[in-house]
């Protein structure tokens, strides 16, 4: 018996459908969702599978899935806003804002270097206590005294965890408000969103459980810097319960959201920020945002990447459709989220079965793909 699929999807987009089933059908899937949505619109809403590992508890429309390193497209629309209100500038240096981050000759680096993974703050060389990354104020510390890895602008080195300290601190620094405040009082409440960056206990129980990989990622060859990034024992949160992990605020790698808040979001970023009719972010400041900063090898990851302000530029990738404006981000283990403005289209993928993929999992791909062939 195949999986039974939950949600809409018209017939114009049935090969989507058929592709959402294909991956259960091929053992790929535990559960999953993925929505697409059309200026904004929601069109596309399928969900399938377990949220349990034990397959005892369907996945709903109400299943919360962690999202990991998607929830950078959440920050990195956040700092947008910040942007098109005037409280902050791409091109101005974080130690404006942050003055103790001109330390270690970091004076001139500059907020979108930061967002767009130049700073040379990819990861912590020497070794700390994992439970660390639970004190804010004190990851912030010592990412403002610490000396970059590589010169700042000569390259990007994917930062997988500590973008959301020097994002997050920035932001918090111009505004004063946190991103998961910011982004509950001036989006989710607002519009509807199921979208977390710090879960509240209440709504823990909706989470899917995670369903490891079964292989590591590919990470090319090893080297300090990507072992310090994703392989060292301190490279993440640790040695707090799952619990204190999806309380904290973590603005690049503890998102938890449905497949269709995601999808809306990104709407806003495909359609000059425009949601349900009203102003998220002011005209332009999407395409400003999604700019290319830096283009080439990544340091860290053993790709070629084009990155805009926090934004993964589909330009070389083909991941988010066929369009080289497009961009999004994807997470550990195959989520994703993204925005194509030329068709003013978006769309996201969750699941709680990880792949070892780092980007581009063929899952979300041959959805994206059938959505395009469908255009």
């Amino acid at each position: 018996m195949g999986v039974e699929v939950q949600g809409v999807c018209p017939d114009r987009y049935a090969r989507v459908r058929d592709a959402f089933v294909a991956n259960f059908d091929n053992d790929l899937e535990h559960g999953a969702r993925f929505a697409l949505a059309v200026e904004g619109e929601i069109v596309i809403d399928l969900w399938a599978g377990f949220a349990d590992r034990k397959k005892t508890l369907p996945f709903t429309d109400r299943t919360l899935t962690p999202v990991f390193s998607t929830t950078k497209a959440v920050t990195s629309l956040i700092v947008a806003r910040a942007v098109g209100q005037g409280r902050i500038d791409y091109a101005q240096p974080v130690a404006d804002l942050w003055p103790e981050f001109a330390q270690a000759g970091k004076g001139a680096i500059t907020v979108e270097q930061c967002m767009s993974h130049q700073d040379g703050l990819a990861a912590f060389i020497e070794p700390m206590e994992p439970s660390l990354w639970f004190d804010w104020d004190a990851v912030c510390a010592r990412l403002a005294a610490m000396a970059p890895l590589w010169e700042p602008g000569t390259a990007s080195g994917y930062h997988p965890v500590t973008f959301g300290y020097t994002a997050g601190e920035i932001f918090r620094r111009a505004t004063g408000r946190t991103i998961g405040k910011a982004l509950r009082e001036d989006l989710a409440e607002p519009f509807g969103l199921d979208l977390w960056i710090g879960l509240p206990d209440s709504e823990h129980g909706r989470v899917a459980e995670i369903v490891k990989p079964p292989a590591m990622a590919n990470l090319g060859e090893m080297t300090p810097l990507k072992k310090a990034a994703f392989m060292a024992a301190w490279s993440s949160p640790g040695g707090r319960g799952t619990a204190d992990w999806r309380r904290m605020e973590l603005p690049s790698a503890n998102g938890h959201a449905t497949a269709p808040a995601l999808a809306r979001m990104m709407g806003a970023l495909a359609n000059d920020g425009r949601l349900d009719g009203k102003e998220v972010l002011s005209s332009g400041t999407a395409a400003e945002a999604s700019r290319q900063r830096i283009a080439g090898r990544d340091l860290v990851l053993p790709f070629d990447l084009s990155w805009g302000a926090g934004l993964l530029r589909n330009q070389g990738l083909d991941i988010y459709g066929p369009g080289a404006d497009s961009f999004g981000h994807s997470g550990w283990g195959g989520s994703c989220a993204f925005a194509d403005p030329e068709r003013r289209i978006s769309g996201a993928y969750v699941m709680n079965r990880q792949s070892p993929h780092l980007i581009g999992d063929p899952r979300p791909v041959g959805l994206i793909d059938a959505v395009y062939s469908a255009l």
